[in-house]
């Protein structure tokens, strides 16, 4: 039993939450409504593992780095980590990209310190 991949993800989403924390993009534009985006993401993509577990698409492979737990047959509780990550990076680069196609500047409090001096 190893926790490696779960630190690996927890890691990952404290670098996620620090780049939506500096420019703005995701929970630090607004809150609410990336809770619920980021919810309705996990439970959606939960949902798809569960018909692949179903047909025998997905599986728990062979690894050492997993805690071994699961939350059903063929579910390791490291998923749900991973599908929070997965939704959190897309719609913090979905927010970056939306800003920079728009031409409005990714880094909101650059812009700011900008206009106001």
């Amino acid at each position: 039993m190893s926790v490696a991949y779960g630190v690996a993800l927890l890691i990952s989403l404290t670098g996620m939450t620090v780049l939506d924390h500096r420019f703005r993009l995701f929970f630090f534009q607004d809150a609410r409504r990336a809770a619920v985006v980021l919810v309705v993401g996990v439970l959606f993509f939960l949902a798809w593992d569960a018909v692949g577990i179903a047909q025998g698409v997905f599986f728990i492979g062979d690894t050492p780095y997993m805690t071994g737990l699961v939350l059903a047959p063929e579910l390791p509780v490291e998923e749900v980590g991973f599908l929070t990550l997965l939704c959190y990076l897309t719609m913090n680069l979905y927010a970056a990209a939306s800003r920079w196609v728009a031409g409005r500047p990714v880094d909101v409090r650059a812009a700011r310190a900008k206009e106001d001096a």
